[in-house]
C-alpha cells in the first residue's frame, strides 16, 4: 500500500519550511519499517522508489511547484529513473533522503535523490519528470513562466547528459519476442 500517512506527515512537517530555489536541496528523515522489507529483511528495491516520493513531493512544495500544479490543473509524472543500490537499509534503520532538481531541458525536469544512512549513501536515483496537462507534456519554459521564474536552465552535469543520451538510444517499444 502507498504510504499516504507518511507522505501527509512529510508535507505537514515541511509546510512552513523556508522556500527553496529550484535547485535547492530538501532533506527529510525516515525510518525503515517492517512493511518496507523484502524477504531478505532489508528495504525492498521497489519500496525504495516509493519512499523517494516522500522527498520529491515536499521538494516540489518548497520550490513552489505544487501550488502551480493546483492552480493550472497540471499533473506531475515520472518519465524515467535510474537507480544505484550500494548499501543495505535494514529494519528500523534511520535514514535521510536528500532531493534536488539538477536542471531541466525543453520537456523534462531532472531530479537527483540520495538515501543516506550513517553518513553513507545507500542508494542514488536520477529521475526524469514531466509536468502534464490534458494535451500532454507542458514545456518547461511554460512551467517556469507559471512559477514566475523565467530563468535559463543550469547546465546539466555530464553524467546526467550521458544518461539522457543513453535513454535516447534505448529501443521503444522494448522487445516483443
Amino acid at each position: 500500500m502507498y504510504p499516504f500517512f507518511r507522505l501527509f506527515k512529510e508535507l505537514y512537517l515541511h509546510r512552513n519550511a523556508e522556500p527553496l530555489p529550484l535547485t535547492g536541496i530538501h532533506v527529510s528523515r525516515h525510518v525503515c519499517w517492517p512493511w518496507d522489507l523484502d524477504m531478505w529483511m532489508e528495504l525492498n528495491n521497489g519500496r525504495t522508489l516509493t519512499l523517494l516520493d516522500l522527498g520529491r513531493l515536499p521538494l516540489a512544495q518548497r520550490v513552489g511547484l505544487i501550488g502551480v500544479l493546483r492552480r493550472e490543473r497540471w499533473s506531475l509524472t515520472m518519465a524515467g529513473v535510474s537507480v544505484r543500490y550500494r548499501r543495505r537499509v535494514r529494519m528500523f534503520d534511520a535514514f535521510e533522503i536528500r532531493s534536488r532538481c539538477v536542471g531541466w531541458d525543453e520537456k523534462f525536469l531532472y531530479i537527483e535523490q540520495g538515501m543516506w544512512r550513517n553518513g553513507d549513501c545507500a542508494n542514488h536515483a536520477l529521475y526524469r519528470s514531466a509536468v502534464t496537462d490534458r494535451n500532454g507534456i507542458v514545456p518547461t519554459v511554460r512551467l517556469m513562466a507559471a512559477m514566475g521564474r523565467e530563468i535559463a536552465p543550469p547546465p546539466l552535469p555530464d553524467w546526467v547528459q550521458a544518461w539522457i543520451a543513453a535513454e535516447a538510444e534505448r529501443p521503444w517499444p522494448p522487445m516483443t519476442d
